[in-house]
C-alpha cells in the first residue's frame, strides 16, 4: 500500500496540518509512503553541483538530527538534497522528498535508490499528478511546500542565484527560522550561504546548534547510533570519506574537511596505523584495497 500513489485533499483527513497554516498551498497532494506528522522537522537544501565537503556536511547534519527524532525534508535533487536523505536513512529516521514532477517519474534518475527506499522510510510528495514531467518551472513551486513542512530550513552550499535561496525566502515569508552553513569567502558555492548569514540567518556550524534551537539537548533522545562500516569514530569517518581510491593530496583533503591541518594530519596518521589508508607519496593518501564503503 505504501508504494501506491494516493491523493490527499486539502481540508480532508490526512492533509498536513502544517500546510493548512499558509495560503497558496496545493488543494491536492499526491503521496507515496507517508506524509510528515507532527514531529519536528528540518528542511536541508543546497547546491546540486556541490563539493565533497558539502555532501559530507549534509549527510552528517541529517544523520545527527534524525538520531534526535527530527524528520528530514528535502527535494531529492542531486548533491545536497540527496546527501541529506541518505544521512537520515542511515540513522533510521523518516525523510520526505517533495518532487517537481509526478510521483510515477523518478527524477533525477541517478537517485533511483532513494526513490525506491523512501516510501518505506518516509514518503515522496508532489502537487503534480502522475505523468507530469519535471519542468524547470515546477521546482520553485515545490520549494514552498518544502519550507512549509519544516520548522527550520538549513542551507548548505548555494550560489548567489540558487533555488535553495528561493526555499529560504519562502521560509522567511512563512515565519520560519533559516540557518546556513558558512563557507569560504570567494568560493562560488559559499556566496549564497554567506549572504544569508549577512542578512541575519543563523549560523550552523554543527548539528548541535539546530538541536538547541529545537530545545533538544544532545544527551537526551539520542537513539543508538549504528556503527559505521569501518567502525571509525565520527571525525575519522569524515576524513576517511574524503580519501579516494586514487591518490589525493593533503591540500585537497584539507579543503574538504572542517578540521585544522594539525588535527587532519593526526587523523590521517591514525587511519594509516589502522591500515585503512596508505601514503604512497609524501602527503598523498589513498584508500587501501578492500576498504571501499
Amino acid at each position: 500500500m505504501k508504494d501506491k500513489i494516493r491523493c490527499v485533499q486539502r481540508g480532508k483527513t490526512g492533509y498536513p496540518d502544517k500546510l493548512m497554516q499558509y495560503r497558496g498551498m496545493p488543494k491536492e497532494l499526491y503521496v507515496r509512503g507517508e506524509l510528515p506528522g507532527r514531529e519536528p522537522a528540518v528542511a536541508i537544501v543546497g547546491a546540486r553541483m556541490c563539493s565533497q565537503y558539502g555532501r559530507i556536511q549534509a549527510q552528517e547534519f541529517a544523520r545527527v538530527l534524525s538520531l534526535h527524532g527530527l524528520a528530514v525534508i528535502s527535494g531529492m535533487a542531486q548533491g545536497i538534497d540527496g546527501s541529506a536523505h541518505y544521512g537520515a536513512l542511515e540513522a533510521g529516521g523518516p525523510t520526505y522528498a517533495v518532487l517537481g514532477c509526478g510521483l510515477d517519474i523518478c527524477y533525477p534518475a541517478c537517485n533511483r535508490h532513494l526513490y525506491e527506499k523512501m516510501p518505506k522510510a518516509g514518503g515522496l510528495i508532489s502537487e503534480f499528478p502522475e505523468g507530469t514531467k519535471p519542468l524547470r518551472c515546477h521546482f520553485p513551486m515545490r520549494n514552498r511546500i518544502i519550507s512549509a513542512l519544516a520548522d527550520i530550513v538549513l542551507v548548505i552550499e548555494a550560489k548567489e542565484k540558487s533555488g535553495s535561496l528561493i526555499t529560504a525566502d519562502f521560509a522567511l515569508e512563512q515565519g520560519k527560522d533559516v540557518f546556513a552553513v558558512p563557507g569560504r569567502v570567494g568560493d562560488a558555492l559559499s556566496a549564497g550561504c554567506n549572504r544569508l548569514i549577512a542578512q541575519g540567518a543563523g549560523i550552523a556550524c554543527s548539528p548541535g546548534m539546530l538541536l538547541e534551537q529545537f530545545g533538544i539537548l544532545q544527551e537526551n533522545r539520542m537513539r543508538t547510533e549504528k556503527n559505521t562500516v569501518l567502525g571509525l569514530a565520527r571525525d575519522l569517518d569524515l576524513v576517511y570519506s574524503c580519501v579516494d581510491l586514487q591518490p589525493k593530496d593533503l591540500h585537497t583533503i584539507l579543503e574538504e574537511v572542517p578540521f585544522s591541518a594539525e588535527k587532519t594530519m593526526e587523523i590521517l596518521l591514525k587511519l594509516r596505523l589502522e591500515g585503512k589508508i596508505s601514503e604512497p607519496f609524501r602527503n598523498w593518501y589513498v584508500k587501501v584495497n578492500g576498504d571501499v564503503r
